[in-house]
């Protein structure tokens, strides 16, 4: 019976805490948007599971020292899961994007500040697309976000319009292939 109540009051404890962080600190005009780019949710949510099973072993422990052990390691990685996972964004609407991560200030850009694109494979099939951005910075997305397209295809389209040029001034262009930017060998 413990066990259950302890794991009610995480996910409840997890619920309010992020609605209460959403209308604190998601206040700007690419949150209101609703269009977002997110980290899977799944490790996410897989991490706040690991919390709670690593509680309930403390919990229990009884003085077991391996089962304490063994809960507060649980508890770590599972805390380090749902900070990774749950923190990252991009929310984006037509005139830039603003890139947020955990314990760094979040960071507007605007489509016309993409200079090029970087394709890396990653071992087990997917991809990261690097996009460099004027002054040096760059923004990683990797194909297994949910919806990566659509954020790349949004943002390729109003590129092209803020710098004004159309898609058939873009000969790189080729979503099927995980470019909509130019490589940087093509600047």
């Amino acid at each position: 019976m413990w066990i259950l109540l302890v794991i009610v009051l995480t996910f409840a404890l997890c619920f309010v805490v992020d609605k209460g962080y959403t209308k604190l600190f998601r206040s700007k005009k690419q949150h209101q948007s609703g269009l977002s780019l997110r980290q899977n949710k799944r490790y996410g949510s897989m991490g706040v599971v690991l919390v709670a099973i690593g509680i309930a072993a403390m919990i229990v422990s009884a003085g077991n020292l391996a089962l304490l052990i063994g809960g507060g390691i649980l508890l770590v990685v599972g805390v380090g899961l749902v900070i990774f996972y749950l923190s990252f964004g991009i929310y984006y609407d037509e005139d830039g994007f603003l890139l947020e991560s955990f314990g760094k200030k979040p960071v507007e850009y605007r489509y016309s500040d993409i200079v090029h694109q970087q394709l890396y494979v990653v071992q087990g099939g997917s991809h990261i697309i690097e996009l460099h951005i004027a002054g040096g910075s760059a923004v990683q997305i990797v194909t297994t976000m949910p919806q990566y397209q659509q954020f790349l295809s949004y943002a390729f389209t109003q590129w092209c319009r803020q710098k004004g040029i159309t898609e058939a001034d873009c000969p790189y262009y080729d979503p099927a292939n995980n470019s909509w930017f130019p490589a940087k060998e093509e600047i």
